[in-house]
């Protein structure tokens, strides 16, 4: 990691770009990596050793794979207690620990807890067409990850395992299926197919207005690479999003007849219509990215909303930890997280809970646009990082309530402290995160590996 911060602090270089990684479209700070200065690590304040308190409020961690028993989760369960929607972060977008713990606790909370709903920070078209998958039976999970997850962060063995979890247990509880969704804003593509959800609804019950909406889709139907249409002048991009708003007032009208086939068709016009409105951003002009990054984390709670209340579903929501925290490690970039919103409209029905981890491998890029997916690696945590004191925790993978650590505990994860976290693009600099004002449950790892990759 030393010979990363070597290279970028020579450039002395602010970079901001627009990243699109597939599924995900979001924009990505590279800044000169400073050194951290190092500051005692068992201090809060300068005043007590927390270490000791942190062991007291943690509880082991035995292992991180599917499939093995779960009865190290039951402490977690009771710190979920009621809530409604769980976010499950990720310090890394690239590594098999955080993945393969997705479904560990995804599979505890669907079997213990009642939960029936996996999202990602994945479009909401491609998490229907997984759900579609998983309802049905029609197709085979390795075809549906290839063509719903390539060139996104979660193009790897350890979702298409969840993806084949989710399917079997829909085969042995047909009563009670588990469902996909996706609730994040529509790159790298729009298809036809996916368009067609919505003009095929207006056609078979309201054909009178199919010929202003297929006109209303005319230059914007399908988006099929999003990089491309970037391209387009700003001033036609912001014509198309206005098209697509109209859209979905058109759809909107429709209310009258009702219907759960009219709330599909209402919101996935309006995915359309957020996704055509966020494709309006500038790559030329960074100081409009955190208006359009706020708008993301806005549409994100508001789909994952709109499928709690539409289907009174317990949801485990999976995204990066700056989407699922109340506050961001990056706060420039994210001024306010889809946690933050979610907590606005949920209250206590919304629990965050983060990763951290202190070394080990991860998959990321190097190139602010496109790029290929590689492995970096990262030595222990230096010392004055949140991590490298947590790692001094007697277990060496844990978990802990920070609203009830005991008192030195909680002022400790109180105080902000370098902690990395790696998105898109590596290196990036450890940024301060108060893990307290962030999250209500913390995961820590002390080592975890690259993500596998997916088999064909």
């Amino acid at each position: 990691m030393a010979r990363h911060r070597k290279r970028i602090s020579r450039r002395g270089l602010l970079v901001t770009a627009v990243i699109a990684t597939g599924a995900v479209l979001a924009p990505v700070a590279v800044q000169a990596v400073q050194a951290v200065q190092a500051a005692p690590a068992d201090t809060a304040g300068g005043k007590q050793n927390p270490v000791r308190a942190l062991e007291q409020a943690a509880h082991p961690l035995r292992s991180t794979e599917p499939g093995r028993s779960t009865a190290d989760l039951r402490a977690l369960g009771s710190m979920i207690g009621d809530a409604k929607v769980v976010g499950l972060g990720e310090a890394t977008h690239g590594s098999h620990e955080f993945f393969t713990m997705k479904e560990q606790v995804f599979r505890y909370l669907v079997e213990e807890k009642g939960f029936t709903t996996f999202a990602l920070e994945l479009s909401w078209s491609a998490g229907l067409q997984i759900d579609d998958y998983l309802q049905t039976g029609k197709g085979d999970a390795r075809k549906i990850a290839e063509e719903t997850l390539t060139n996104t962060p979660w193009d790897h063995e350890e979702f298409v395992s969840l993806i084949e979890w989710m399917r079997d247990y829909n085969r042995r509880h047909p009563g009670r299926t588990v469902h996909f969704m996706g609730d994040d804003i529509g790159a790298p593509a729009v298809s036809d197919e996916f368009f067609g959800r919505v003009t095929g609804y207006v056609r078979q019950n309201h054909p009178e207005a199919l010929p202003r909406l297929n006109e209303l889709y005319t230059g914007l139907r399908p988006i099929d690479d999003v990089f491309a249409y970037l391209g387009k002048p700003l001033a036609q991009r912001q014509q198309l999003a206005t098209k697509a708003q109209q859209a979905l007032e058109l759809v909107s009208r429709q209310k009258g007849s009702g219907g759960e086939a009219f709330e599909w068709a209402e919101q996935n016009a309006r995915s359309i219509a957020q996704t055509a409105k966020f494709l309006t951003m500038n790559p030329d002009d960074p100081g409009t990215l955190p208006s359009f990054q706020r708008f993301r984390d806005e549409v994100m709670a508001q789909n994952v909303t709109w499928w709690q209340q539409r289907t009174g579903h317990k949801i485990l929501l999976s995204a990066q930890n700056d989407h699922v925290g109340h506050v961001a490690g990056y706060a420039e970039l994210y001024p306010k997280t889809q946690g933050s919103f979610l907590r606005d409209t949920m209250g206590k029905n919304y629990l965050p809970i983060g990763f951290t981890f202190n070394q080990g491998s991860f998959l990321s890029k190097d190139a602010a646009l496109g790029g290929d997916w590689k492995k970096f690696t990262v030595d222990g945590a230096e010392p004055g990082r949140n991590e490298h004191t947590l790692d001094q925790v007697r277990y060496r993978d844990f978990y802990l309530d920070v609203r009830n650590a005991p008192a030195p505990a909680r002022a400790w994860l109180n105080v902000a402290r370098p902690t990395l976290g790696v998105g898109t693009q590596f290196p990036v600099k450890p940024r301060d995160v108060a893990i307290a004002k962030s999250f209500d449950v913390l995961i820590h790892l002390h080592e975890v590996r690259e993500a596998d990759k997916r088999m064909p």
